[in-house]
């Protein structure tokens, strides 16, 4: 089994400059310079084709600890799930951390409230994070973006993931607004004062969590 975290867990071209090699010239042969690409045309490519993803619709590994998931992760799951054609979802062990679940724990949660989604597996693992996406045969990765002040460390991440994996490519998908806050370490906090979290998580996870607790 392999670990989440390495330390823990596209170079855009400006179209719009009109003093470039793209600037709208006289029409030759019927197309104007820079314009009309063809799909063989670097700049037009699909996505699936560019910065060494073969296949937009491929697999792609969605890494946490997911302790204990939330409707967070499942938004982002189900968006995941929805562009591509296999999602896996990494659950890592994470000990540092001293989870509230155990890795088994959490992979059931996790599968109990993805079961309706029939392209989307989880699987526990230890290690580094790019040792798993090999194993898996997986050169995408999905990222959840809540704020500004996620990106600095999801930067950081993506680059130490491309030095380690050159074709392991960084995919970030915002969740809906209604969940941009949530995060496991709140509702942890939440549950243990006595909070109601059934608006952040599965009724399943709820449960379980109260259980864990001793209420």
């Amino acid at each position: 089994m392999h670990s989440y975290s390495q330390a823990k867990t596209p170079d855009d071209t400006d179209l719009d400059d009109q003093t470039g090699p793209l600037a709208p010239g006289p029409a030759q042969n019927g197309r104007r310079p820079g314009r009309d690409k063809t799909p063989t045309d670097p700049i037009m490519r699909p996505n699936s084709q560019v910065a060494g993803i073969n296949n937009m619709t491929n697999k792609v590994i969605y890494p946490g600890t997911f302790d204990p998931i939330t409707n967070g992760h499942t938004d982002l799951i189900g968006r995941a799930a929805r562009l591509f054609d296999e999602v896996v979802v990494g659950v890592a062990n994470s000990p540092s951390k001293r989870p509230l679940f155990d890795l088994a724990e959490r992979v059931l949660l996790a599968q109990q409230v993805t079961a309706h989604l029939p392209n989307v597996k989880v699987v526990g693992f230890s290690g580094l994070l790019v040792d798993f996406a090999r194993e898996q045969q997986a050169n995408v990765l999905i990222r959840g973006l809540r704020a500004v002040s996620d990106f600095e460390y999801e930067f950081q991440l993506a680059n130490m993931n491309r030095r380690l994996m050159p074709e392991l490519e960084s995919v970030f998908l915002t969740p809906a607004e209604e969940n941009s806050f949530i995060s496991s370490t709140l509702v942890k906090e939440v549950a243990l004062h006595g909070g109601d979290i059934r608006q952040f998580v599965d009724p399943i996870v709820a449960k379980a969590i109260a259980a864990k607790q001793g209420k």
